[in-house]
């Protein structure tokens, strides 16, 4: 069976540091990185779908983490295809948005432009990469990022942008795994050797994607936990904590762990990130799953 690394898909979201999960004495962002690194051996960055990463805090996080931590980190929103704010942009790109907008999707700045936010974001992961410390690149691609030739030429071509790191492919539209469709898009993934993530999230919805578990790459598997806040999951008005809003019950998690066990002997490495991140709910259940692995 290939290493199981169980982990959360933030270490600094605001309803975490209200709930009393990190010791009193951890008042600054080195020391939560380092209580949180000393509890699991991996983090997703979702802040860089916001905003891109520096290189600066890249580094920081070398620094302050034991030598085989993982940082998994979600693409900027542009690289795939979800719009983004102008603010959010490298200054020397922000010139090249339409003045009349304060949001951009890809097709409003020039090709170069998606280019060079590529190679930006790639530069500012270095110090995680020299380091062995960067996981995967998590592309999360929209609803509106629907199965075609189109899309299928889009995401090979995100992980030909970048070709020193490992690109995660995760869908947000259920079409991609419907019982007829999912053999033609996991062997697409496998061709091209982009590992699947498998997703446990509310169904019923356009952007519901069944529970699919199956690894397309022999090295990383992945599956992400969302939780199944159905009220919340399009609920207009709700903060993103809200909608994520959901603690699995030991229940829950007793079921899916010998499909992660099985998963695990498909790929070298197995990464379990839990994203229902509202108060100290994902690190919890992290904590439970891995309990229940290692008995």
């Amino acid at each position: 069976m290939g290493d199981i690394l169980i982990g959360t898909a933030s270490w600094t979201d605001k309803t975490l540091l209200a709930a009393d999960w990190y010791p009193k004495d951890a008042k600054t962002p080195e020391k939560r990185l380092a209580f949180y690194a000393s509890q699991f051996r991996v983090v997703e960055v979702d802040a860089t779908y916001y905003a891109p990463p520096s290189e600066k805090n890249a580094a920081l996080w070398v620094e302050r983490t034991p030598a085989h931590f993982t940082f998994n980190v979600k693409a900027f929103s542009l690289m795939t295809q979800h719009p983004a704010a102008v603010r959010s942009l490298p200054k020397d790109l922000r010139y090249q948005a339409p003045e009349s907008k304060t949001r951009v999707y890809p097709k409003d700045l020039p090709p170069k432009a998606i280019d060079k936010i590529f190679e930006m974001f790639a530069s500012a992961l270095m110090p995680l990469h020299s380091a062995g410390k960067l996981g995967y690149i998590l592309f999360q691609f929209p609803e509106w990022f629907v199965p075609g030739d189109e899309s299928r030429a889009y995401i090979a071509r995100c992980a030909e942008r970048l070709p020193d790191f490992r690109v995660a492919v995760e869908f947000r539209r259920g079409t991609w795994m419907t019982e007829k469709s999912a053999p033609r898009t996991l062997a697409f993934l496998s061709e091209h050797n982009l590992p699947y993530v498998c997703v446990d999230m509310p169904q019923g919805f356009d952007s519901s994607v069944p529970p699919v578990v199956e690894a397309t790459a022999d090295d990383l598997a992945v599956v992400r936990f969302h939780g199944h806040n159905d009220e919340n999951w399009k609920k207009k008005g709700v903060t993103t904590a809200e909608r994520f809003d959901y603690l699995y019950s030991p229940k829950e998690l007793k079921a899916w762990a010998p499909q992660l066990e099985e998963l695990a002997g498909e790929a070298k490495r197995l990464h379990v990130m839990f994203n229902n991140c509202y108060g100290d709910k994902a690190v919890r259940n992290a904590r439970q799953l891995a309990d229940l692995i290692d008995d």
